[in-house]
């Protein structure tokens, strides 16, 4: 799995941060997503799952590997 976010997009609700704290975190000056680890191992891809899943922007796109 490959993770990507589109940091335009996020509107800093934190809750991937909550889901995958070892996967996501957030700047402290304004909240956006920072991405920890855009290939996590196969033991957090359930949480990442659910992160993209709940945000409420959308900005979480995750890609299957080829």
């Amino acid at each position: 799995m490959k993770i990507t976010v589109d940091e335009e997009k996020c509107c800093g609700a934190g809750q991937c941060v909550l889901i995958a704290p070892e996967v996501f975190d957030q700047r402290d000056e304004d909240g956006v997503v920072v991405l920890l680890d855009s290939a996590p191992p196969a033991g957090q891809h359930e949480a990442v799952q659910e992160s993209a899943a709940v945000c409420p922007a959308a900005a979480i796109h995750l890609h299957e590997d080829a």
